[in-house]
C-alpha cells in the first residue's frame, strides 16, 4: 500500500501528562545534547556520574559485548539463554528504531515509558552536577548508559547484557567490571575515530577485557587477533577462541532459519539447535552467545557439566533480531536488513543467496555520510537486480545525488532509480518487484538510524 494512499484520520490533541507525551518531552531533552556520533573519548564524565549514584553498575554481574558487526544479535541471544536459565536480565543496546526505550530492556522487553521518564528525573540533578564540573557536558549516549545502569540496579536484575556503543576502552559502557567480555568480528568501520586498520580498531575494542576475566573472541583478521591476545596476556585474562575452544560444528539451512550443531567451551556439542535467523554470520553469533553464557556459568572451568541442552534449544528457537534479514511483508516479499559497512553487506549478500530464492531482488538503499557507501553497494551488487536510491531524514544522511552517482558507477544507469523520499522509494521498489510477480522482492537498507523519522513505515527495524 502506498503511503500516499493511506487514509488520514483526525487526531485528538495528545494528553500532555500521558506516558507517550512525557516520553517525547524527555527524548527531546536528551537528544538536544551532544549526539552519540559526536565523541569526546573519555570515561571521566560517566565515572563521575556513577560515583555520585553509588556505583549502580557494580551491583550485578555483566556480560560486555563489542565488535564491528553482530553485537546486537549476540546480545539478544545471550539474553535469551540467560532468561531460560531463570535469571532476571537487563539488556542495553543501541541504536534504537522507534523509541529510545528500546535501548534499555528488562526481562527481554523494552523499559516502560513511565519508568524511563522516572529514571531520567531521578538522575537529572546528578547529571547537572557532572556537567557543572566538567569542561564538556554529558552526551546523550553517556546519560542513557547511566540511566540503564541505574534502572538495572533498581529492578533489580541478576545479570546485565551490555553492548558497546562504539569502540570499547573509552566507550561509556566500559565502567562495568564484566565477568565475560565478547568480541564479535572486527572489520573497518568508524575509521575516523577508531583507526584505519583492523589491528588499531581491535586495540580499542579489546579494552573491554577485564583483568582475570574471560574473553570470548570470534574469528578475527590476523592483526586484530594478535592485538586481542596480547591484551589478554597483559591482564591475565582467559581467552576462548572461535574455531579453537568453541564454534559451529555443522550448519544446515532450514525452513525459516537454520539448524546447528554448536561446540561449547567445555568441548560438549549441542545438537539440533534451531535458530529462526538466516546466514552463517548468525550461526557464528549463536556460537559466541553460547560460549559467553557457558563462561558466565563457569562451564569448562569451575563447572564441568555443560548447560542443559533442552533449555539451550528452547532459548535459541525463540531468538529474534529485528532488521537482520527480517521479512516484514509478503506478496511481494519485503526483507529488511541494516548492514552498514562492507563486511556486513557481504555476509548479508551471502545469506540472501543461501536462504532465499528470489528471481529479482530490488534494493532500496540510503546510507549515512560517514559510511563506506561504495563498498556497501559493491558488496550488494551481485544479489540486486536494481536499486532505488534514497535519502533518510537524519543529518548524517548521504545526499541522494551523491549516493546515486556512486550507484550508477557500480550498477550502471539502467539499474538505478532515484527517489528522494523513503516512502516513495519503497513504493517504487514494490512496483518494480510486482512487474515480475511474487518471487521478486524489494530489500531495504537504511544503515544505523536512531530515530523513527529515519525510515519508512513499511521498513521498521534497528541496526548494529
Amino acid at each position: 500500500m502506498r503511503v500516499s494512499d493511506t487514509p488520514r484520520t483526525s487526531q485528538q490533541p495528545a494528553d500532555p501528562d500521558s506516558p507517550a507525551a512525557r516520553l517525547r518531552e524527555v527524548t527531546d531533552e536528551l537528544t538536544a545534547r551532544w549526539p552519540e556520533t559526536r565523541i569526546e573519548p573519555s570515561l571521566v564524565r560517566i565515572e563521575a556520574l556513577m560515583d555520585i549514584l553509588g556505583q549502580p553498575q557494580r551491583s550485578y554481574p555483566s556480560i560486555h559485548i563489542t565488535g564491528t558487526n553482530g553485537k546486537t544479535s549476540t546480545a539478544r541471544m545471550v539474553e535469551q539463554l540467560l532468561r531460560h536459565f531463570e535469571l532476571r536480565t537487563g539488556r542495553y543496546t543501541s541504536p534504537h528504531v522507534e523509541s529510545v526505550t528500546e535501548r534499555i530492556s528488562l526481562d527481554g522487553e523494552p523499559i516502560e515509558a513511565d519508568l524511563f521518564v522516572d529514571t531520567w528525573n531521578d538522575i537529572k540533578p546528578y547529571v547537572a552536577m557532572v556537567d557543572a564540573a566538567q569542561p564538556v557536558p554529558m552526551s546523550f549516549f553517556e546519560i542513557v548508559t547511566g540511566m540503564a545502569y541505574a534502572a538495572f540496579a533498581d529492578a533489580p536484575i541478576d545479570v546485565a547484557v551490555v553492548e558497546v556503543g562504539m569502540g570499547g576502552s573509552w566507550d561509556a559502557t566500559n565502567v562495568i567490571d564484566a565477568t565475560v567480555s565478547v568480541i564479535a568480528p572486527i572489520s573497518l568501520d568508524h575509521t575516523d575515530k577508531l583507526g584505519d586498520t583492523t589491528g588499531k580498531i581491535a586495540s580499542e575494542k579489546s579494552g573491554i577485557i577485564k583483568k582475570g576475566g574471560l574473553a570470548v573472541v570470534a574469528q578475527q583478521p590476523l592483526d586484530a587477533a594478535e592485538v586481542i591476545l596480547r591484551r589478554a596476556v597483559e591482564i591475565d585474562a582467559v581467552v576462548a577462541r572461535e574455531g579453537m575452544e568453541f564454534g559451529v560444528v555443522h550448519r544446515d539451512v532450514a525452513l525459516g532459519g537454520q539448524l546447528l550443531t554448536l561446540r561449547g567451551i567445555s568441548g560438549h556439542e549441542y545438537t539440533d539447535v534451531f535458530i529462526p535467523l538466516h546466514g552463517a554470520h548468525q550461526a557464528q553469533n549463536a556460537a559466541l552467545a553460547l560460549a559467553a553464557v557457558e563462561g558466565f556459568f563457569g562451564v569448562g572451568t569451575a563447572r564441568e557439566q555443560p548447560l542443559d541442552e533442552d533449555k539451550v534449544r528452547a532459548a535459541f528457537s525463540g531468538v529474534s533480531s529485528p532488521g537482520r534479514l527480517e521479512v516484514i511483508r509478503s506478496s511481494p516479499t519485503i526483507v529488511l536488513d541494516a548492514a552498514h559497512n562492507p563486511a556486513g553487506a557481504r555476509v548479508t549478500a551471502e545469506a540472501i543467496s543461501e536462504s532465499f530464492g528470489f528471481t529479482r531482488l530490488v534494493g532500496v538503499i540510503g546510507t549515512s555520510g560517514d559510511k563506506d557507501s561504495a563498498g556497501l553497494l559493491e558488496a550488494l551488487e551481485p544479489v540486486l537486480s536494481e536499486v532505488v536510491i534514497t535519502q533518510n531524514s537524519t543529518q548524517r544522511a548521504t545526499s541522494v545525488d551523491d549516493l546515486a552517482e556512486t550507484a550508477v558507477e557500480i550498477f550502471g544507469a539502467d539499474r538505478v532509480q532515484v527517489e528522494l523520499r523513503l516512502d516513495d522509494a519503497i513504493d517504487a521498489a514494490v512496483t518494480l518487484a510486482e512487474e515480475v510477480g511474487e518471487l521478486a522482492a524489494p530489500a531495504c537498507w537504511s544503515p544505523a538510524p536512531s530515530s523513527p523519522s529515519a525510515r519508512p513505515a513499511s521498513c521498521s527495524a534497528r541496526a548494529d
